[in-house]
């Protein structure tokens, strides 16, 4: 019903900056909240940041003052500004949608594919 891709990412150095964005298509009467989710290897899945509909945001701990999430309610799609990147900020980077359908009929959460960011040091 709704499709999420992702694009963005890549390699960079500590310290350099990078971005990904994710796109959301479909069956779609409202997006909710979006985020950002990453999973290091052998890690669980975790929290980056979250944007409701109005622009509330949330960040965790780590990526406060580096990372900033923002979205374009117009085009579905949620952006992640990465600065002042770290070797600890290399994950899997996973968009994140709460979507409504049917005229507020129903509620779903929907996640992109993936997108490596990989920091060396």
């Amino acid at each position: 019903q709704v499709q999420l891709v992702e694009s963005g990412g890549g390699l960079v150095q500590a310290g350099g900056s990078l971005s990904v964005s994710c796109a959301a298509s479909g069956s779609i009467f409202r997006i909710n909240t979006m985020g950002w989710y990453r999973q290091a290897p052998g890690k669980q899945r975790d929290l980056v940041a979250t944007i409701t509909s109005g622009g509330r945001t949330n960040y965790v701990d780590s990526v406060k003052g580096r990372f900033t999430i923002s979205r374009d309610n117009a085009k579905n799609t949620v952006y992640l500004q990465m600065n002042s990147l770290k070797p600890e900020d290399t994950a899997v980077y996973y968009c994140y949608c709460n979507v409504v359908h049917n005229w507020g009929a129903y509620e779903r959460d929907y996640w992109g594919q993936g997108a490596q960011v990989t920091v060396s040091s």
